[in-house]
């Protein structure tokens, strides 16, 4: 491609590189060409038709087009991706030196609460195990244990005994950093008539039936498996538990920081994707309580 080509026609190129060259799904390449026409046409009619005239304000300018256009932040974000694979294909052919989108600002994309399970769904799910056998018993201990704390899965299987401490946790989460959970009278006892079974030296807290740690792929079939015997639909899995958990909590009222401090986040703004629960408990409680509520 030589120097001196016009937009449209970097573009033209760009597209049978990924078509033929790349070998990209004719879905990518023709959703690629849609996002850069948009940017195309827009440059055109600023009167830039040479990729080494566009600045990157040129390209900012076409970001906040489209989202007066109303389009969504997730649609905006993959147009951006677009423009800044195309500016450095461009630079890799030494049409351009430098890429103008490289520092093109991503509009926010809004966070969506992860799926989670009702209360009620959660009481079928940890009655599905049959306690009066030892697996059954250790099964109904994990998923008390899981919802009364909301460790990740990770941290739930390689918990050891040792970590235990009258009513609390001591858990080893990410970056290797240890923080206190508690997990309640219920999720105890279950732990309880779960290790009267136990006849072994095994440090872990969960094992299998061969004395082995117990594993994440195990633990998450056996959960789906409680599930559809429980008549749970949708995704079910230990990440969902640990929503659940932090729904549930702030639904009754606990303090975002506490919930945060119990899920490991080192980060506020990851718990706060819960912050909508605590507004919509709010509302409702208004609405319930205020005399011109209703």
């Amino acid at each position: 491609m030589a120097q001196g080509t016009t937009i449209d026609a970097a573009l033209e190129h760009y597209l049978w590189v990924c078509r033929v060259e790349r070998n990209l799904a004719e879905n990518t390449v023709q959703a690629y060409g849609r996002d850069l026409s948009s940017m195309s046409a827009f440059l055109v009619r600023s009167g830039v038709v040479d990729p080494q005239a566009v600045e990157p304000s040129m390209l900012s300018d076409w970001i906040v087009s489209l989202s007066d256009r109303g389009l969504k932040s997730r649609t905006i974000a993959r147009y951006r991706v677009s423009a800044r694979q195309f500016f450095r294909f461009l630079v890799d052919e030494q049409i351009l030196e430098d890429s103008p989108a490289a520092r093109l600002d991503a509009p926010r994309v809004g966070r969506r609460l992860p799926s989670t399970l009702s209360e009620r769904q959660v009481e079928v799910l940890i009655a599905s195990p049959d306690r009066s056998t030892p697996l059954g018993k250790r099964d109904a201990a994990m998923i008390e244990l899981l919802y009364a704390t909301g460790l990740r899965v990770t941290e739930l299987v390689t918990l050891r005994l040792a970590a235990r401490h009258d009513g609390w946790l001591v858990v080893r989460g990410k970056g290797g950093k240890d923080r206190l959970v508690p997990y309640g009278d219920t999720a105890g006892r279950a732990l309880d008539v779960y290790l009267q079974t136990r006849e072994d030296e095994a440090p872990w807290m969960f094992i299998t039936n061969r004395g082995k740690p117990m594993t994440r792929q195990n633990f998450w079939e056996r959960l789906r498996r409680y599930a559809g015997l429980a008549g749970v639909r949708g995704k079910v899995s230990p990440h969902v538990l640990r929503h659940a958990f932090a729904t549930h909590l702030v639904q009754h009222g606990a303090d975002l920081r506490a919930v945060q401090a119990m899920l490991g986040h080192a980060d506020l703004s990851t718990t706060e994707i819960y912050t909508h629960v605590a507004q919509e408990r709010l509302r409702r409680m208004h609405g319930a309580h205020h005399p011109r509520g209703a």
